[in-house]
């Protein structure tokens, strides 16, 4: 059965005067710039729970969104119908990977045990249609937030049952991200926090995260799985305070808890701006600190209080996130996954292509632009002028460490007060539009 027979074909790039919905304006996989191509810099990703499962329900409202795959009363027919649109909608629109959690692509049954089986079923029927298209998994995850079970927390549960169940169902999600070709496997802490702290031992449920994390590194260990771990930074949203609050509390609690080495930040921009951050500023600081990985590619409405999760369309969003990632050396397990559902009035199949297409000419419009403003240097040569005496004798000698506060003190002494310079903020931002 044809899932999605509005559309003919893999949509192709056409080009900026195309005036086909169903056609890439921008994005053109084959096309090199900075010595690889776009498809290989950008590695798109759709999001299996949002796209395929998505059906427009929101905190006030039930599903108003109806799919053709959704429609068998047999459970795990439903997951098959799902699944082989899901593959059918990858190829049309002609990405290279997907993401899943564990739930997304099965339904869990009465019994860990009978859960596993589906599990083991899909993952057998996933496997057969990567083979078939050349799709293949950017990474997998585990949804321990949305049963009643997990209502406070997983690894932070205040019941160990809770957490042992938890353990389990993340070991097989990360079996079956290996047996899937998976390159990475995130973490998001999705009731992970707390609601209200007079019922909280705060300390206790750091410890416990962190000891699920360990487990979890062991695991990866034990079975020989290479992809990468991620954390997702996300300051609330189920809970009033998420323990991976951003990205620089996210670096903290690896460093206290020696998980450094083993994790890197998969970055949602939607997160960053409930964090009151914007999304450069979290891929700039994960970059800096040589723990930026991958990207949940979205973004909120800064007029609502939630995780609105749209797509991202904003050039200014993509241009610079584009512009870091480049700096930063590109991505190498990670990529640009579509964390993103239609509106909840974007009720035909149809529109699920329009967004993705839009998203990803954004991306690939702040692709271009990224690597001309790389090309043309202006952004690093009004920074490097503006440190520029970090470069003198004097700058380096503090750099590496030859000077004390008595040392200092005598060079003020000897040379006044210091040159004051202008940032040149206006310039720049000047130089930046011209660039879109």
């Amino acid at each position: 059965m044809e899932f999605f027979p509005e559309v003919k074909k893999t949509i192709e790039y056409e080009g900026p005067k195309s005036k086909n919905p169903l056609a890439f304006k921008h994005y053109n996989a084959k096309e090199k710039i900075l010595g690889k191509t776009m498809a290989e810099h950008l590695r798109f990703a759709v999001c299996y729970w949002h796209t395929l499962k998505g059906l427009g329900t929101d905190q006030f409202g039930a599903n108003t969104i109806v799919r053709r795959y959704n429609k068998a009363a047999d459970p795990m027919q439903r997951a098959e119908d799902t699944m082989h649109a899901a593959f059918e909608f990858f190829t049309k629109l002609g990405v290279q990977f997907w993401c899943f959690h564990d739930r997304d692509i099965a339904p869990e049954a009465k019994t860990l045990a009978e859960t596993n089986s589906r599990l083991d079923k899909m993952t057998k029927l996933a496997k057969k249609l990567q083979r078939n298209t050349g799709v293949k998994l950017l990474w997998g995850t585990t949804n321990a937030f949305s049963h009643p079970r997990f209502m406070a927390g997983a690894g932070t549960n205040p019941n160990p049952h809770v957490f042992a169940y938890a353990a389990s169902q993340i070991k097989k999600a990360m079996e079956i991200t290996k047996e899937l070709g998976g390159q990475g496997y995130v973490f998001w802490g999705g009731r992970e926090g707390y609601d209200t702290l007079l019922n909280t031992d705060m300390g206790r449920e750091l410890d416990h995260l962190a000891m699920l994390l360990h487990l979890a590194v062991d695991h990866k260990k034990k079975i020989g799985f290479k992809g990468q771990l991620y954390i997702e930074p996300k300051p609330k949203e189920p809970t009033k305070h998420q323990y991976d609050f951003d990205a620089g509390n996210c670096l903290a609690f690896l460093q206290k808890y020696n998980l450094l080495p083993y994790f890197k930040m998969n970055i949602e921009a939607n997160h960053a701006t409930l964090a009151a951050h914007t999304f450069h500023h979290e891929l700039e600081f994960s970059a800096a600190n040589g723990i930026l990985g991958s990207v949940d590619a979205n973004r909120g409405d800064l007029l609502l209080g939630w995780d609105t999760d749209q797509f991202p369309t904003d050039l200014y969003d993509t241009s610079l996130a584009m512009y870091t990632i480049l700096k930063a050396g590109g991505f190498k397990t990670g990529g640009l996954n579509f964390d993103a559902h239609v509106r909840r009035q974007s009720i035909d199949h149809i529109d699920l292509f329009y967004a993705h297409i839009g998203a990803m000419d954004a991306f690939a419009r702040g692709l271009k632009i990224a690597a001309k403003l790389i090309k043309d240097r202006v952004i690093e040569k009004a920074v490097a002028k503006r440190y520029a005496g970090w470069d003198t004798r004097f700058g380096r000698m503090i750099e590496s460490g030859k000077m004390n506060f008595k040392k200092l003190e005598t060079y003020i002494l000897e040379n006044g007060e210091p040159k004051l310079q202008s940032g040149r903020q206006e310039l720049l931002e000047n130089i930046l539009n011209e660039y879109l």
